[in-house]
């Protein structure tokens, strides 16, 4: 893949208008104040059950806890094993078609003094990795292979809204687990783990900061139209399908899209993009990081905008930074985190 996007200079302010539903507030506010009345108290229904890992520094714990209707959602929770003061946190997101995995996959984070959640993406985990363990009780009606169009008729019914609330519960989960910080949660994923990242910096309350890499789920009707590479090109085969349907798909997709929930977002965030990457474009990308913070910093004029940054990988593919891009994670999200 060679640069086929907007040129850099562009890209860093661009500033698309996106079809933004007048109700797209009270329907996530509505939303997620179903499902916190559906979980019931926190106290009472996250579960952690100890994990023997044969691992001594760290220690890890099982976790369930309530969801999107109250289902319950599984995540791994790894600690630092000595440990005394409560911990910060970093709430993972997976990528498409990924679930937790292995708890012994996941250690970098505890290594570093954070606590990690690491949550499993509902009805996914048998594309690649070593598996997930949460299913999706929710059927849909018809749609294309993947999750892209499982509910494309109702922004209601459809699987991301779903997805973006087990999101927003796993961190009220984290804050509810003794031992944790709940003033000092920040989130973080790679792809669609990074869409979920932004959409939950724009729904949850108090992050210390947000982590997304090469997100995905951002201004779909431009990312239909300029790349052929699933999990987008779910959305255009189904309209080559159901051809009279593209404003009811782009309505519903509208509820969803992170490059508007990006605007709503109060903690500082650290991005990444890279400009060959034809799974998620990079003015889809940028499309939600120029406006980050946007709605928040109207709001309160007086505070000026939401810090944000973004590392820009010229030329890799929807790899991005890979390992790269821990150091800087770590040193960055201490310097917010105070860890």
């Amino acid at each position: 893949m060679s640069l086929f996007d907007l040129p850099l200079a562009e890209l860093e302010t661009y500033a698309p208008t996106l079809d933004e539903p007048d109700d797209l507030d009270a329907f996530w506010a509505t939303t997620l104040a179903e499902s916190r009345e559906a979980g019931g108290d926190l106290a009472e229904t996250v579960r952690l059950e100890r994990v023997d890992t044969g691992l001594d520094l760290v220690v890890v714990d099982d976790v369930t806890f309530p969801g999107f209707g109250g289902h319950p959602i599984k995540a791994w929770l790894v600690r630092p094993a000595r440990t005394e003061a409560p911990l910060p946190a970093v709430v993972e997101f997976i990528g498409y078609g990924g679930g937790r995995g292995l708890a012994h996959e996941h250690l970098v984070w505890a290594a570093a003094g954070f606590a990690h959640l690491v949550v499993d993406t509902r009805g996914q985990g048998s594309r690649w990795g070593t598996g997930g363990g949460t299913p999706d009780p929710v059927g849909s009606g018809p749609a294309t292979p993947g999750f892209m169009t499982r509910g494309i008729e109702d922004p209601h019914d459809h699987y991301y809204r779903r997805v973006y609330t087990d999101g927003v519960r796993a961190v009220d989960a984290v804050r509810a687990i003794p031992g944790i910080d709940p003033e000092r949660v920040s989130v973080a994923g790679v792809s669609q783990g990074g869409g979920i990242t932004i959409a939950v910096a724009g729904l949850a309350d108090g992050l210390v900061a947000a982590m997304p890499d090469v997100p995905f789920l951002s201004h779909f009707r431009r990312a239909v139209e300029i790349t052929d590479r699933d999990p987008y090109g779910e959305i255009r085969q189904y309209l080559a399908v159901h051809r009279d349907a593209e404003d009811t798909v782009f309505r519903t997709l509208s509820y969803l899209d992170v490059a508007l929930l990006a605007r709503r977002a109060t903690a500082p965030a650290l991005f990444s993009v890279a400009l060959m990457d034809a799974t998620c474009p990079p003015s889809t990308v940028y499309a939600a990081f120029n406006g980050w913070g946007a709605k928040a910093a109207a709001a309160d004029a007086q505070a000026g905008p939401v810090a944000r940054q973004i590392d820009v990988y010229r030329y890799n593919d929807h790899e991005g930074g890979q390992g790269y891009r821990f150091a800087q994670q770590r040193a960055w999200l201490r310097a917010h985190a105070g860890a």
